[in-house]
């Protein structure tokens, strides 16, 4: 099997650690490896496949970091045609922006990405519903 080496910040590399033991992980490559199989399936739902959706996107940030907030705002304008909505919040000492998309999953797919590999950025979370099945649904 080929090495890989990855740079971490400490405390990322701790929580590892951490992790690996408490769930008695073989050590950190079968936590990373299982996390690159967990990323790169993540959007596979078959449910999803060729649906009309919302999904709803948070990225959290530390407060007082332009370039991060630039970042984002640019992230928001490049996918202009599936935000519905934006609101930019501060939380604590962070920043928490909150995005409402009406998409597809692939272009949905791809704003996460994009968002997780802004430098800085700490948490995407994001929750999805298929539009398609709203119609479907019994009335009360």
């Amino acid at each position: 099997m080929p090495v890989v080496s990855v740079s971490m910040p400490e405390e990322l590399l701790e929580r590892l650690d951490a992790h690996a033991a408490a769930h008695e992980y073989t050590g950190r490559s079968e936590v990373v490896r299982e996390s690159a199989r967990s990323l790169l399936t993540e959007f596979e739902d078959e449910r999803f496949e060729d649906a009309h959706l919302a999904g709803t996107v948070s990225v959290l940030y530390d407060f007082g970091t332009p370039c991060i907030e630039r970042r984002v705002t640019e992230l928001r304008h490049e996918f202009d045609a599936a935000v519905a909505a934006n609101d930019h919040s501060h939380v604590d000492d962070y920043c928490l922006d909150l995005f409402v998309l009406e998409t597809e999953l692939e272009e949905i797919s791809s704003f996460v990405g994009k968002l997780r590999a802004v430098d800085g950025v700490e948490n995407v979370d994001y929750s999805l519903v298929s539009l398609d099945t709203v119609d479907q649904l019994p009335e009360n």
